[in-house]
C-alpha cells in the first residue's frame, strides 16, 4: 500500500517549500534576471526608445546647413534668336553647388528639438513602466507555479488518503461493520478527489506554460521568494509615493510638456523664415564650335527670406490640431493619475486582506487537523460516521489550499504595490545578472549625429525563443535566435 502523509506532516512540508528552499532550486532573482535579459516585451520597448531617440537628431537637422549639388549634360535641338549660340548645339556640361543655412525659423526648430527631447524623457519613463509591469507578471508567474505545485501535491495526498479510506471501508463492510452507503460515499469522495487532482494538474500545466512565456524557459524546482521590502503602513502613504514615482504618470506628464512644444512649433509656421544662401555654378561646352570661352563659373552669396502672407488657413488648422492633442494628453494624464491611485489602493487592500487570510487559514488548518484526528478516532468507536470523516478531510484540504493561495496572493499583491509606487524596476531590484541596460548610451550616439550615411546594422532579436525542436513545424524556417 502507498505511503500516505498525515495532514499535519504534509502541510509542514509545504510550508517549508514556501518559506525555505534548496541550493539547487531556481530563485526568483534568477527568474527576474532572465526576464530582464530575454523578455521580448522589454527588448522591444528598448528598440521603441531608440526610435524616439532618433527624433532628436531629426529635429536638429532642420536647423543645420543643407548642401546640394546638381549636374547635367544637355544638347540643344533648335536655336533661334537670342538662344543662337553661333551654330554650336553642344552637348553642354553644367554643374552647381547650393548651400543654405537657416538663420531664423520662427522658433520651430528650437521647439521641435525641445519636444523631441521631452519625448525621450517620456520614453525612458515608459521603459521603466514596462520593466515594472513585466517583472510583476514574472513574479506572478513564479508564484503561480509554486502555488499550483503545492496544490497538486495536496490533492495527490488527498487521493492517497481517500484511496486508503475506501479500502478500509470495504474491509469493514465485508465484516458487516459498515453499510453499502458508507462504501458508496467513500467511492464518490475518491472520484471527486481524482477530479480535483486532474483540475489542479491542468492549472499547473497552464501556470508552467505562462512561466515559460514570460521568463523564457520552463520552470525547474523553484525556491521560495525572498521577503518583500518594507511596505507603507497606510494606503495614503502608498498613494503619495506612487504619485511622485509612478513611471506611467511621469511619462504622460512629459508627453503633456512635449505637446505644449508642438503647439509653439505649429505657431511658428505663420512667421517669416530667413536663410543664408551661397551657390556656385560651372558650365562647359563639350563639343561644337563656339564664339568665346568654352567654359565658365559663377558664384553668389546672399540672404533670402520667406514671408508667408496667406496659406489657405493651413497654419490655423495645424495650431488647432496641436492644441487638441495637447488637450487630449492633459485629459489622459488625469485618467492615468486615477488609475495609479486606484491600482495602489487596490494592491494595498489586497495585500492586507491576503495577510489576514494567511493568519486565519493557519488557524483553520490547525483546527481542521485536530478535527480530522478526532473524527477518525470517534469513527473508530462508532460515534462518527464515514461521511463525517470524509467531510473533515475535505475541510482540511480546503483550508490547506486556501493557505497556499493566500501566501501567493500576499506576495504578488505586495509586488504589485511596489510596482505602482515605481519601485519594481531593475534598479530597485538589485539584479546581479550583468550590467543593466543604459538608455543614455544610444541617445548619446544618435541624438547629435551629423553624418548622412551613418546607420546601425540590421537588428538581431535579443529575446529568446521558447519553441523546442519537437514543436518546430516541418518545413518552416525558424526565426533568428
Amino acid at each position: 500500500m502507498e505511503q500516505v502523509l498525515r495532514p499535519h506532516k504534509l502541510i509542514a512540508l509545504l510550508s517549508l517549500a514556501l518559506l525555505g528552499g534548496t541550493a539547487s532550486a531556481d530563485t526568483l532573482r534568477e527568474a527576474l534576471v532572465s526576464t530582464y535579459a530575454n523578455n521580448p516585451t522589454i527588448t522591444a520597448q528598448r528598440e521603441a526608445l531608440k526610435s524616439t531617440d532618433a527624433n532628436v537628431a531629426i529635429a536638429r537637422a532642420a536647423g543645420r546647413p543643407q548642401v546640394s549639388g546638381t549636374v547635367g549634360v544637355n544638347r540643344d535641338i533648335t536655336q533661334a534668336g537670342v538662344f543662337n549660340r553661333g551654330g554650336s548645339k553642344g552637348p553642354y556640361l553644367s554643374g552647381g553647388v547650393d548651400l543654405s543655412y537657416p538663420l531664423f525659423n520662427g522658433g520651430s526648430v528650437r521647439n521641435s528639438i525641445d519636444a523631441a527631447q521631452t519625448r525621450v524623457e517620456a520614453g525612458r519613463a515608459t521603459l521603466r513602466a514596462v520593466e515594472g509591469d513585466v517583472f510583476t507578471e514574472a513574479v506572478a508567474a513564479y508564484m503561480d507555479v509554486i502555488r499550483d505545485r503545492a496544490i497538486v501535491e495536496l490533492n495527490n495526498n488527498q487521493v492517497r488518503v481517500l484511496t486508503t479510506n475506501l479500502e478500509a471501508t470495504r474491509d469493514r463492510f465485508q465484516i458487516g461493520d459498515l453499510t453499502r452507503t458508507d462504501v458508496a460515499q467513500s467511492e464518490a469522495r475518491l472520484s471527486l478527489g481524482r477530479s480535483a487532482l486532474a483540475t489542479a494538474q491542468g492549472r499547473l500545466a497552464s501556470s508552467e506554460e505562462n512561466y515559460r512565456r514570460v521568463i523564457g524557459r520552463r520552470p525547474d524546482a523553484l525556491a521560495p521568494p525572498p521577503p518583500l521590502p518594507p511596505l507603507p503602513a497606510t494606503p495614503d502613504e502608498a498613494v503619495r509615493i506612487a504619485l511622485a514615482n509612478n513611471p506611467d504618470l511621469i511619462a504622460i506628464t512629459r508627453q503633456v510638456d512635449a505637446a505644449g512644444f508642438d503647439v509653439r512649433t505649429a505657431r511658428a509656421s505663420r512667421l517669416p523664415t530667413v536663410s543664408g544662401v551661397a551657390s556656385g555654378d560651372y558650365a562647359n561646352t563639350l563639343a561644337g564650335d563656339v564664339i568665346g570661352p568654352r567654359s565658365g563659373t559663377a558664384t553668389s552669396v546672399g540672404v533670402s527670406s520667406r514671408i508667408p502672407l496667406y496659406q489657405g488657413g493651413l497654419p490655423a488648422a495645424r495650431i488647432r490640431q496641436a492644441q487638441a492633442i495637447e488637450g487630449q494628453t492633459l485629459e489622459q494624464r488625469i485618467a492615468i493619475e486615477r488609475a495609479v491611485v486606484a491600482t495602489t489602493r487596490s494592491a494595498f487592500a489586497t495585500f492586507q486582506a491576503a495577510q489576514n487570510a494567511i493568519a486565519s487559514n493557519q488557524v483553520a488548518v490547525s483546527a481542521n487537523e485536530l478535527a480530522l484526528e478526532g473524527a477518525r478516532a470517534e469513527n473508530g468507536v462508532g460515534t462518527r460516521t464515514i461521511l463525517d470523516v470524509l467531510n473533515a478531510e475535505q475541510e482540511l484540504l480546503n483550508a490547506q489550499v486556501q493557505l497556499v493561495s493566500a501566501r501567493r496572493d500576499a506576495y504578488v499583491a505586495g509586488f504589485q504595490l511596489l510596482n505602482a509606487m515605481g519601485q519594481a524596476e531593475a534598479d530597485d531590484l538589485g539584479l546581479d545578472g550583468g550590467p543593466l541596460y543604459d538608455p543614455l548610451g544610444n541617445y548619446r550616439a544618435v541624438s547629435g549625429n551629423w553624418n548622412d550615411w551613418a546607420n546601425d546594422p540590421r537588428h538581431t532579436p535579443v529575446a529568446t525563443r521558447t519553441v523546442t525542436p519537437q514543436e518546430e513545424a516541418p518545413g518552416v524556417t525558424p526565426a533568428p535566435r
